[in-house]
């Protein structure tokens, strides 16, 4: 299912929302905590962004997995060390986007909802900030690793 789409590798066709949309959630959301009079105007794009980047994440795992076992199965030496090291990074990204989309959806919700009160926004605010920056490492790291098993 995750293999191939038209004849071509999934993985490289998917794997680029991914890596676009978590930093952008991570940046839009951290605004989002940080900058109060920013939330009328962003709150449309974090409640939007956080069910999508898990998917987009997820996907991408997923079609990864199956680009390796269909391509690279046999792969040895130097190219199924980076591939290793390249995967390594799958399981960690995909529980830092859940955990950044729940949130920011929280986050929204606290914030437009004053019966939680100013403790728990700042709280889910700080929290929210914190798994970003963990999210925009692994993207980060990910892509990185990702690019240079191919082009090394």
């Amino acid at each position: 299912m995750f293999d191939e789409i038209l004849g071509l590798p999934l993985h490289p066709l998917v794997v680029h929302a991914a890596v676009v949309l978590t930093p952008l959630l991570a940046v839009l959301a951290t605004v989002y905590a940080l900058a109060p009079r920013t939330r009328p105007v962003l709150t449309w794009a974090v409640v939007g962004l956080a069910p999508v980047v898990p998917v987009s994440v997820f996907v991408a795992r997923e079609s990864g997995e199956a680009l390796e076992e269909s391509r690279f199965a046999s792969a040895g030496g130097r190219l199924a060390e980076l591939i290793t090291e390249h995967a390594n990074f799958s399981v960690p990204l995909l529980l830092v986007s859940l955990a950044l989309g729940g949130a920011s959806a929280a986050l929204v919700h606290v914030t437009r909802r004053d019966r939680f009160g100013r403790t728990a926004e700042l709280a889910l605010s700080a929290l929210t900030v914190v798994l970003a920056v963990v999210a925009i490492y692994y993207v980060v790291r990910s892509g990185h690793t990702g690019a240079v098993a191919v082009w090394s």
